[in-house]
């Protein structure tokens, strides 16, 4: 896959311009409702580099108060890394706080995990968390079909590695995101885009019936 052509170049950083991506894969890389910064991340749980990035992305979004938003990104090279995000996938069910932890365990024993091992790897962490892993944890396959997704938006971006990381705001003019190519420089482009973000929408406040 060639490398987007379309690059703006800023100190530390690289802008991907409009022209590189369409518009439709443009809208997608946005923040959740409600926050107008957000890190986007597209990552395989084989990854050891995206194991190295893990705990800068937790501190920034921490430290930032944004929301860290990740997106399955399985590498076909990697045998474990599907069938290990449809199980982060499986303790999102249970709440997004474990899913996101039960990446962060995975990241931290990578060394460790191996295709023949993930399941009983999957089975210890659950019962550590008081949550008893069904025998099919994906019997409809709904799972994998989000795991699919995610994978499928990020060859429409154009990925060509994992992680692959961007800095996404509301802005209405200029570019909306940009991808972390330099990692020192994650602080410094948050802090740029919060600078140019518009404030963010807030939920409306149901309407208070006068009495009569």
């Amino acid at each position: 896959m060639k490398r987007l052509s379309s690059l703006a170049l800023l100190p530390g950083i690289v802008i991907l311009l409009a022209a590189g991506v369409s518009a439709a894969d443009k809208s997608s890389l946005k923040p959740p409702p409600g926050s107008s910064v957000a890190i986007i991340v597209f990552e395989d749980l084989q990854c050891p580099d995206c194991a190295r990035a893990a705990p800068l992305l937790a501190e920034a979004a921490r430290v930032y108060k944004i929301p860290l938003v990740r997106h399955d990104f399985p590498l076909n090279q990697h045998p474990w890394a599907f069938d290990a995000a449809v199980l982060a996938r499986f303790f999102d069910t249970q709440s997004k706080k474990l899913g996101d932890e039960f990446r962060e365990t995975v990241f931290k024993n990578q060394p460790q995990i191996t295709k023949e091992n993930l399941r009983s790897f999957a089975e210890k962490f659950g019962a550590e968390h008081n949550v008893q892993m069904p025998f099919a944890i994906d019997p409809r396959g709904e799972l994998a079909a989000k795991v699919q997704a995610d994978r499928a938006l990020g060859n429409r971006v154009g990925l060509e590695h994992t992680p692959t990381i961007y800095v996404v705001s509301n802005r209405k003019t200029g570019e909306p995101f940009v991808e972390v190519v330099d990692r020192s420089q994650l602080f410094q482009l948050i802090d740029q885009m919060k600078k140019e973000a518009q404030p963010a929408a807030s939920a409306s406040k149901p309407a208070v019936k006068k009495k009569s």
